[in-house]
Protein backbone atom coordinates (compact mmCIF):
# COMPACT_ATOMS: atom_id res chain seq x y z
CA UNK A 1 0.00 0.00 0.00
CA UNK A 2 3.07 2.48 1.04
CA UNK A 3 3.97 1.36 -2.23
CA UNK A 4 1.02 3.03 -4.16
CA UNK A 5 1.17 6.15 -2.65
CA UNK A 6 4.75 6.55 -3.18
CA UNK A 7 4.20 5.49 -6.94
CA UNK A 8 1.22 8.27 -6.80
CA UNK A 9 3.06 10.87 -4.75
CA UNK A 10 5.79 10.87 -7.59
CA UNK A 11 4.23 9.98 -10.58
CA UNK A 12 1.82 13.09 -10.38
CA UNK A 13 5.03 15.33 -9.53
CA UNK A 14 6.19 14.24 -12.93
CA UNK A 15 2.92 14.47 -14.75
CA UNK A 16 2.65 18.41 -12.99
CA UNK A 17 6.30 19.43 -14.22
CA UNK A 18 6.02 17.13 -17.43
CA UNK A 19 2.28 19.26 -18.48
CA UNK A 20 4.21 22.77 -17.33
CA UNK A 21 6.96 21.81 -20.07
CA UNK A 22 4.41 20.31 -22.84
CA UNK A 23 6.22 17.84 -22.80
CA UNK A 24 3.99 14.86 -21.72
CA UNK A 25 3.93 12.55 -24.41
CA UNK A 26 7.93 12.69 -24.58
CA UNK A 27 8.16 12.16 -20.74
CA UNK A 28 5.93 9.21 -21.67
CA UNK A 29 8.05 7.97 -24.49
CA UNK A 30 11.30 8.04 -22.35
CA UNK A 31 9.26 6.23 -19.47
CA UNK A 32 8.57 3.26 -21.26
CA UNK A 33 12.22 3.25 -22.95
CA UNK A 34 13.62 2.58 -19.43
CA UNK A 35 10.67 0.45 -18.30
CA UNK A 36 12.15 -2.12 -21.65
CA UNK A 37 15.18 -1.49 -20.57
CA UNK A 38 14.82 -2.34 -16.76
CA UNK A 39 13.00 -5.40 -17.75
CA UNK A 40 15.17 -6.67 -20.42
CA UNK A 41 18.13 -6.55 -18.03
CA UNK A 42 17.88 -9.12 -15.14
CA UNK A 43 18.66 -7.80 -11.96
CA UNK A 44 19.46 -4.23 -12.94
CA UNK A 45 16.69 -2.36 -11.04
CA UNK A 46 17.13 -4.74 -8.33
CA UNK A 47 21.29 -2.84 -8.35
CA UNK A 48 19.80 0.25 -8.75
CA UNK A 49 18.02 -0.13 -5.59
CA UNK A 50 20.20 -2.76 -3.76
CA UNK A 51 21.57 -1.01 -0.56
CA UNK A 52 25.07 -3.05 -0.91
CA UNK A 53 25.76 -1.40 -4.07
CA UNK A 54 27.36 2.45 -3.15
CA UNK A 55 25.40 5.87 -4.21
CA UNK A 56 28.50 6.61 -6.53
CA UNK A 57 28.34 3.46 -8.38
CA UNK A 58 24.90 3.53 -8.95
CA UNK A 59 25.33 6.98 -10.08
CA UNK A 60 27.70 5.48 -12.34
CA UNK A 61 25.67 2.81 -13.91
CA UNK A 62 22.54 5.40 -14.25
CA UNK A 63 24.50 7.63 -15.84
CA UNK A 64 26.28 4.95 -18.56
CA UNK A 65 22.90 3.88 -19.20
CA UNK A 66 21.40 6.98 -19.96
CA UNK A 67 24.33 8.29 -22.35
CA UNK A 68 23.09 5.37 -24.15
CA UNK A 69 19.67 5.86 -24.11
CA UNK A 70 19.71 9.74 -24.13
CA UNK A 71 16.32 10.60 -22.48
CA UNK A 72 14.80 14.48 -22.22
CA UNK A 73 16.31 16.77 -19.00
CA UNK A 74 13.10 16.10 -16.97
CA UNK A 75 12.94 12.68 -17.62
CA UNK A 76 16.98 12.46 -16.98
CA UNK A 77 16.72 14.08 -13.75
CA UNK A 78 13.72 12.42 -11.96
CA UNK A 79 15.10 8.91 -12.34
CA UNK A 80 18.59 10.26 -10.78
CA UNK A 81 16.03 11.96 -8.23
CA UNK A 82 14.01 8.14 -7.64
CA UNK A 83 17.84 6.87 -7.37
CA UNK A 84 19.01 9.56 -4.99
CA UNK A 85 15.58 8.96 -2.86
CA UNK A 86 15.96 5.04 -2.74
CA UNK A 87 12.45 5.14 -4.74
CA UNK A 88 13.87 3.89 -7.84
CA UNK A 89 12.40 0.03 -7.00
CA UNK A 90 9.14 1.90 -7.04
CA UNK A 91 9.86 2.68 -10.81
CA UNK A 92 7.13 0.59 -12.95
CA UNK A 93 4.61 1.41 -10.55
CA UNK A 94 5.15 4.90 -11.14
CA UNK A 95 5.09 4.81 -14.68
CA UNK A 96 1.90 3.19 -14.85
CA UNK A 97 0.51 5.92 -12.25
CA UNK A 98 1.96 8.62 -14.55
CA UNK A 99 0.64 6.98 -17.72
CA UNK A 100 -3.14 7.05 -15.68
CA UNK A 101 -2.65 10.41 -14.67
CA UNK A 102 -1.90 11.84 -17.88
CA UNK A 103 -5.27 9.70 -19.77
CA UNK A 104 -6.99 11.47 -16.87
CA UNK A 105 -5.81 14.81 -17.87
CA UNK A 106 -6.21 14.65 -21.27
CA UNK A 107 -9.71 13.30 -20.60
CA UNK A 108 -9.15 9.78 -21.21
CA UNK A 109 -9.91 6.29 -19.45
CA UNK A 110 -8.14 2.67 -19.55
CA UNK A 111 -10.35 0.01 -19.76
CA UNK A 112 -8.74 -3.21 -19.82
CA UNK A 113 -10.96 -5.90 -21.43
CA UNK A 114 -10.35 -9.58 -20.94
CA UNK A 115 -12.10 -12.15 -23.51
CA UNK A 116 -11.90 -15.85 -24.54
CA UNK A 117 -10.25 -15.01 -27.88
CA UNK A 118 -8.71 -11.97 -29.06
CA UNK A 119 -10.87 -9.46 -30.61
CA UNK A 120 -10.54 -8.12 -34.23
CA UNK A 121 -9.42 -4.46 -34.91
CA UNK A 122 -12.63 -3.66 -35.76
CA UNK A 123 -14.61 -5.20 -32.56
CA UNK A 124 -11.77 -3.31 -30.51
CA UNK A 125 -12.62 0.22 -32.28
CA UNK A 126 -16.69 -0.57 -31.86
CA UNK A 127 -15.79 -1.51 -27.70
CA UNK A 128 -13.81 1.52 -27.37
CA UNK A 129 -16.87 3.60 -28.98
CA UNK A 130 -19.66 2.11 -27.01
CA UNK A 131 -17.31 2.66 -23.35
CA UNK A 132 -16.76 6.00 -24.52
CA UNK A 133 -20.46 6.78 -25.21
CA UNK A 134 -21.14 5.66 -21.82
CA UNK A 135 -17.70 7.47 -20.09
CA UNK A 136 -18.32 10.64 -22.24
CA UNK A 137 -14.52 10.21 -22.38
CA UNK A 138 -12.27 8.32 -25.10
CA UNK A 139 -11.42 5.35 -23.64
CA UNK A 140 -8.02 3.49 -24.38
CA UNK A 141 -8.51 -0.56 -24.45
CA UNK A 142 -6.28 -2.68 -23.41
CA UNK A 143 -6.83 -6.09 -24.17
CA UNK A 144 -5.69 -9.33 -22.61
CA UNK A 145 -7.47 -13.05 -23.06
CA UNK A 146 -7.88 -15.68 -20.65
CA UNK A 147 -9.81 -18.63 -21.99
CA UNK A 148 -11.00 -19.86 -18.40
CA UNK A 149 -13.74 -17.22 -18.62
CA UNK A 150 -15.43 -19.49 -21.48
CA UNK A 151 -16.61 -16.53 -23.71
CA UNK A 152 -17.95 -12.95 -23.40
CA UNK A 153 -15.95 -9.68 -22.04
CA UNK A 154 -15.06 -8.50 -18.75
CA UNK A 155 -13.85 -4.90 -18.69
CA UNK A 156 -13.03 -3.07 -15.55
CA UNK A 157 -12.70 0.77 -15.79
CA UNK A 158 -11.08 2.14 -12.67
CA UNK A 159 -12.76 0.31 -9.74
CA UNK A 160 -15.65 -0.55 -12.17
CA UNK A 161 -15.93 -4.16 -13.49
CA UNK A 162 -18.73 -5.53 -16.32
CA UNK A 163 -18.37 -9.00 -16.13
CA UNK A 164 -20.54 -10.49 -18.84
CA UNK A 165 -18.15 -13.26 -18.92
CA UNK A 166 -19.80 -17.25 -19.93
CA UNK A 167 -17.98 -18.53 -16.54
CA UNK A 168 -19.99 -16.15 -14.67
CA UNK A 169 -23.07 -16.67 -15.81
CA UNK A 170 -22.46 -20.21 -15.41
CA UNK A 171 -21.40 -19.63 -11.89
CA UNK A 172 -24.75 -17.19 -11.43
CA UNK A 173 -26.62 -20.08 -12.55
CA UNK A 174 -25.14 -23.37 -10.65
CA UNK A 175 -25.64 -20.83 -7.33
CA UNK A 176 -29.39 -19.90 -8.26
CA UNK A 177 -29.96 -24.11 -9.33
CA UNK A 178 -28.43 -24.75 -5.86
CA UNK A 179 -30.63 -22.81 -3.88
CA UNK A 180 -34.17 -23.65 -5.43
Amino acid sequence: MISLAVAQRYAKALVEVAFEENIEHKVTEDLRTYEEIFHAVPGLLDTLHNPAVTRTAKERLLHEIMARYPVDGITSNFLRVLLRHNRIRFFTSICEAYEKLVSERKGMMHARVTTAEPLSETEVLRLAEKLGTVTGKQVKIDLETDSEILGGVIVQMGSTVYDGSVRTRLTEMRRLLAES
